[in-house]
């Protein structure tokens, strides 16, 4: 499909998977807490928070909100007081492992 002057380009690769994949993961962050719960499986949000100095409070809760929308990772809140909310992949995310590994070694060779 060519892709004509003016038209938008989600037009063009509509349905492509590696688009899919992209939009999953695209922003600063989301690869990053993907990475992270591969390697702690079940975190809560403070512990998050430890391992991601350098993201805000707002968006570390925008970035799992939206990975959580997309079936990506798992949140699970506790009834107790303080509420206990703890953080994980779901089986979809799990598959993005090879994805976000290839983009660490990747990132080291550079």
């Amino acid at each position: 499909m060519i892709k004509k002057r003016g038209e938008k380009m989600s037009k063009a690769i509509k349905g492509c998977p590696i688009d899919q994949t992209i939009q999953a993961i695209a922003g600063k962050w989301k690869a990053v807490i993907i990475h992270v719960l591969l390697h702690t499986p079940v975190c809560r949000f403070s512990e998050l928070q430890e391992k991601l100095p350098d993201c805000t409070r707002r968006m570390l809760a925008l970035q799992l909100k939206k990975l959580t929308a997309d079936g990506i990772v798992k949140k699970r809140v506790y009834a107790t007081v303080p509420p206990k909310t703890e953080y994980s992949l779901t089986s979809r995310g799990k598959q993005l492992g090879p994805v976000i590994e290839g983009m660490q070694d990747w990132g080291k060779q550079g």
